[in-house]
């Protein structure tokens, strides 16, 4: 097989193309620009383009197909060709489709949580020695791409998202893989440039979960209000289970899952990491995996890059990095962190970084997000308005929305950094959030400057 992928340094598309490079088909691609750690590693399987940029003679009659990425538009020669000649053109999920189309599928679906819980899947069905693919949002121990591709395996392991397919197909990703097992962790209000009202985001999950296939299962979180109306509104022929908080411990900082009288302790915390945890035995439970063997499994999970990711500690400090941006994400990261550490104060600090979150008009979805924090901190990078070509507001603006008039706001990494810099983090903990990067600011250097490292 030969396939083209257009825009192949892109997170998912890259794993994609190394994931069929490993499984023998003939792979070329295009980008116009190719950041880390896509290049490298594009590079180490001779994967990577010579020269960036598109070029429209790379597309011939010869190739099998064309795997369209989100990050091209829909004037891109190359795509252009691909139409003329009537090449066959995929987005990513619908040929993480067509290769599994034979295999049982199941799709982790959600506003939050997405990742960790199909990580936990993955962890589990690793100790237990499965055959299973996959597609995961995140890089995880004992993993060398984020997909896996095989001919012997029977099921596949999906991060659905909601987002849309490619620039030619407006479908939402977790539609288009038409789940055995389907898992929906919560809604909150996200991507208002594709859904513009609640309701158009809120249906999307009701068309996922009519695309459950027949004889499928339903696993939703049923502390979630706004889920648990919206699947009492969907009609659906899946079974149906509801998952909620376990039984648990926190002791010394450790939190444990106790189970018919035995304990388990846990590498990760936090009420939502919790949650993640049982929809996860939930879908093991429909593979056959008792929850005894989960149990024992996830109590050596140590959680999805840059989700409560711990960059360093001692014993009276920790620092946190966290994927958290939107609202529930927010707030449910910062609860968490308070909740394990009762009696240490609590700094955090978010970038506001993408389109959904800079919006003006949404702003007002953060109040009292932060308020278990004892210092509130928001960056919004000044040059991120311009590359998203946006309208800058005002620090009064930013803690209005949050309702909260102590929160500290900074619009310039320098002068962030020099403020996390004289903070004392005795007998506290630092959560650094954001799907950025702080504005170029090096968190490993902060972290050693204030753990004296």
């Amino acid at each position: 097989m030969r396939v083209h992928f257009i825009a192949i340094g892109g997170s998912a598309m890259h794993n994609l193309a190394i994931a069929l490079h490993k499984k023998g088909f003939a792979v070329s691609g295009s980008d116009d620009h190719i950041f880390e750690p896509s290049a490298s590693r594009l590079a180490k399987y001779g994967l990577l383009p010579e020269h960036e940029g598109w070029y429209p003679e790379k597309i011939t009659t010869e190739l099998d197909a064309v795997i369209l990425g989100m990050h091209a538009r829909v004037d891109n020669p190359e795509l252009l060709k691909a139409q003329e000649l009537g090449v066959t053109i995929y987005s990513y999920p619908d040929y993480i489709y067509e290769q599994s189309k034979n295999k049982l599928r199941v799709v982790i679906g959600g506003s939050h949580g997405k990742t960790s819980i199909t990580s936990m899947i993955l962890h589990v069905l690793q100790h237990e020695d499965m055959k299973f693919d996959y597609l995961v949002g995140a890089q995880l121990d004992g993993f060398e791409t984020m997909v896996g591709l095989s001919d012997d395996a029977p099921l596949i392991v999906i991060e659905g998202d909601e987002y849309l397919a490619s620039p030619i197909d407006r479908r939402p990703k977790f539609h288009i893989y038409k789940a055995d097992i389907g898992v929906i962790s919560g809604i909150a209000w996200d991507h208002i440039n594709v859904f513009p009202t609640f309701k158009s985001y809120t249906d999307q999950f009701k068309i996922f979960i009519e695309t459950i296939q027949p004889g499928g299962s339903l696993i939703y979180c049923e502390a979630d209000e706004v889920l648990k109306q919206t699947v009492a509104e969907t009609a659906t022929d899946a079974k149906v289970y509801p998952y909620n908080l376990p039984q648990f411990t926190i002791e010394n900082g450790v939190t444990n899952i106790v189970f018919e009288n035995n304990i388990y302790p846990l590498q990760v915390f936090g009420e939502h990491n919790l949650l993640n945890i049982q929809a996860a035995q939930n879908v093991c439970a429909q593979l056959n995996i008792s929850a005894e063997r989960f149990y024992t499994a996830i109590s050596s999970f140590k959680g999805a890059a840059r989700r409560l990711e711990l960059l360093g500690k001692t014993e009276t400090a920790n620092i946190y990095k966290d994927f958290a941006h939107s609202p529930s994400k927010l707030k449910a990261t910062i609860h968490a962190v308070k909740a394990q550490f009762t009696g240490r104060k609590l700094i955090a600090a978010i970038e506001l970084h993408t389109f959904s979150s800079l919006k003006k008009d949404f702003l007002a979805e953060y109040s009292g997000t932060m308020t278990e924090a004892d210092i509130a901190i928001v960056f919004i990078d000044k040059r991120t308005f311009e590359q998203k070509n946006m309208e800058p507001y005002s620090e009064e603006v930013v803690k209005s929305a949050f309702s909260r008039q102590d929160l500290i706001f900074f619009n310039e990494p320098k002068i962030l950094l020099k403020y996390l810099e004289d903070i004392n983090i005795t007998n506290a903990n630092l959560l650094l959030m954001s799907s950025g990067n702080f504005g170029g600011v090096d968190l490993v250097m902060l972290k050693n400057n204030l753990l004296k490292l």
